[in-house]
């Protein structure tokens, strides 16, 4: 499954600091995380709006809209 979006989550989880400080800032598991970044699953919208929030990058680029 190939979402299209991983590089931008990856490139926001960079920003933020790391896949361990995303999950302790946004309160999940650091497997969830990477589970983003490896196209595994889709960040719920409270959880993509926080890490837009923090790194300035649009929300829409970390959860497309289907």
């Amino acid at each position: 499954m190939d979402f299209g979006f991983s590089n931008n989550v990856k490139i926001a989880v960079k920003r933020a600091g790391g896949a361990t400080k995303v999950s302790h800032i946004l309160g999940v598991s650091g497997s969830a995380v990477f589970s983003w970044i490896r196209n595994r699953k889709i960040p719920n919208i409270d959880h993509a709006a926080k890490l837009a929030g923090i790194t300035g990058m649009n929300v829409r680029d970390l959860r497309p809209c289907q």
